[in-house]
């Protein structure tokens, strides 16, 4: 008869056998494990997760943004094991680490292939928001929501949309995406097929986005094109606003495509009749026209010859007298000017203008109203190293060069004497008016003394030459000698120490008076240098050759006083012996 044997552990083996069992399960901590919903108490899911005893989890756990959270009795999820028991014997699990772990994995995965995750904006943070990722709770900076910048958020929060990963640092627990680069993404491919449908040339319709002081913003379908202030009109407009408005329907041409970049270049005044076609015909250089003043630069005014057409006023050609004035005083804008055409070039698109042709010019005005060698008054405007500036009438100036102040002095000693707001004299001596130059003098309106007694031919009585005798008058004294004027004219000269005797011992400058005359001779007389010297010494000596030659010698044995003696005896009775002799006569 057989029996059967049964076998039964010992407590040695029991205890083997649950040491094994707890192993196993200490290895299930820290992980994700799967467990099925046994019950539902309130606010609470009891989930059996396979161990000794259940877990409990708040059913807040399984709700959250784009999430209904229903559960039911049977369902089966994933939860975090934390810890296999705690001090009630209760499995310690959690939904939510379970889904943030879940999700750390898939979006890491998502990262590295650069795929795009859903997920929801729940909440405001400072600089940005937070997106649920199903579990894991990432950033959203603000700058990152959309393409151009929104003030309300609210319709984008709560809503299932997809995001781009930025950055991910799982150490830290850090996420940053971007809702922006998924919307460019899609656009650029939006605006790949858009400009793939359109060529250059093409009219079409578009609606005006949004102005700027360049231009405007113009949709054409999906995809924007710039209309430059340039190509709005073929007239000048200063601002896009002037013409357009945001939301109106205008008709463009394409202009250009940049196939790479997709921008699109539009206009709207090649839509229209080219007012330059033709343009010399219309406008021929001379020919003078009435127009508008548009704009004003520091280098000129545009004047608006009709609509589309314009040409510019440079400030040279603005005023005759008013050379460094800045437009804007001299025109105004909306001002009605007429105006000259000083050059067209079609090609450039450049019609160069004149407002001061149409004016008379004061320096033809001059020359007809005061020929050379004419008198005119004016006063003293500014004086330079070169001479006066002179304001004259028809808001001209005249110039006396330092040549022209004196006849004798030099003219940069009688440029000092002048002043700003002084009246002057001055004789007109030339009229430039291609230069627009005004030539005076003040020394011309007195005779010139050395053309009017300097000559060359001898034996003409009176004038002054080298070698003739003239009286002059002491005007000063000095230790170096005299300064006289010369009687009969308004030369003046200075007689050197050295020259006012022929004996050392009378070279004394002390033994004249001013206003004593003396006789001297010319030993010097430069017309072109305007110099003129003279010397008592050489009177002297040339007398005493004279006596000599005529009434002895040293070697006849008379003294050189009787001969000076005679001499001088014969000279004062020489002109009352001629004097006899014309009675007679």
């Amino acid at each position: 008869m057989s029996s059967t044997q049964t076998y039964a552990p010992s407590r040695e083996d029991f205890a083997a056998l649950l040491d094994e069992s707890y192993g196993q399960n200490d290895a299930l901590e820290g992980s994700v494990i799967k467990g099925i919903v046994v019950a539902i108490e309130k606010d609470v899911a009891i989930i059996d997760v396979g161990l000794k005893t259940e877990g409990r989890i708040p059913l807040k756990e399984f709700q959250g943004p784009g999430r209904e959270g229903v559960l039911h009795v049977g369902d089966e999820v994933e939860v975090y094991l934390e810890r296999i028991e705690n001090a009630l014997g209760e499995a310690v699990i959690s939904r939510e680490k379970a889904r943030r772990e879940e999700s750390w994995i898939r979006l890491e995965k998502a990262f590295e292939a650069q795929e795009k995750v859903e997920g929801v904006i729940f909440n405001q943070v400072k600089g940005g928001f937070t997106v649920d990722l199903d579990g894991a709770v990432a950033f959203l900076p603000r700058s990152q929501v959309d393409i151009r910048p929104i003030r309300d958020v609210t319709p984008l929060m709560s809503v299932p949309q997809p995001f781009q990963i930025l950055k991910m640092d799982r150490r830290r627990g850090n996420i940053v995406v971007s809702r922006r680069t998924v919307l460019e993404e899609s656009r650029a491919e939006q605006r790949h097929e858009i400009v793939a449908n359109l060529e250059e040339g093409q009219v079409i319709e578009g609606v005006v986005k949004n102005i700027t002081d360049y231009g405007a913003f113009v949709d054409l379908g999906g995809i924007d094109g710039l209309l430059h202030v340039t190509d709005i009109a073929w007239r000048r407009v200063n601002h896009p606003s002037e013409v357009l408005s945001i939301g109106q329907s205008v008709k463009v041409k394409i202009i250009k495509i940049n196939h790479e970049t997709h921008r699109i270049s539009l206009g709207m005044k090649q839509l229209l009749d080219d007012p330059w076609q033709g343009i010399e015909a219309k406008y021929p250089v001379n020919a003078r026209f009435h127009g508008r003043v548009t704009n004003i630069t520091d280098y000129g005014a545009f004047v608006e010859l009709e609509p589309g057409i314009e040409g510019l006023i440079h400030v040279s050609e603005m005023s005759w007298t008013k050379k460094n004035v800045h437009p804007g005083k001299i025109v105004a804008t909306s001002q009605e000017v007429d105006v000259q055409v000083l050059e067209v070039d079609p090609i450039k698109r450049r019609i160069s203008l004149g407002l001061k042709q149409t004016l008379t010019n004061p320096w033809e005005a001059f020359a007809e109203t005061h020929p050379i060698g004419s008198t005119v008054e004016g006063e003293v405007k500014n004086k330079t190293e070169f001479g006066l500036f002179v304001g004259l009438e028809g808001d001209v100036d005249g110039m006396v060069h330092l040549s022209d102040l004196d006849w004798s002095r030099p003219g940069e000693q009688v440029i000092e004497e002048y002043k700003k707001g002084d009246t002057v004299h001055a004789k007109v001596l030339d009229v430039d008016i291609d230069k627009e130059r005004i030539s005076l003098g003040i020394k011309q309106l007195a005779s010139d003394p050395f053309a009017a007694k300097a000559t060359e031919e001898p034996g003409a009585a009176g004038d002054f030459k080298k070698g003739a005798i003239v009286t002059c008058e002491i005007i000063d004294v000095k230790d170096g000698g005299l300064d006289v004027k010369l009687l009969g004219s308004d030369l003046t000269a200075f007689i050197k120490r050295a020259e006012l005797a022929r004996d050392r011992a009378d070279q004394r400058p002390d033994r004249f008076a001013v206003g004593e005359k003396v006789d001297v001779r010319i030993t010097q007389f430069d017309r072109r240098a305007r110099k003129v010297a003279v010397s008592i010494k050489a009177l002297e000596v040339a007398e005493e050759k004279e006596a000599i030659a005529q009434y002895g010698s040293a070697d006849s044995g008379a003294l050189l006083g009787d001969i000076l003696g005679a001499a001088l005896k014969a000279r004062e009775t020489e002109p009352k012996k001629a004097g006899k002799k014309d009675d007679e006569e």
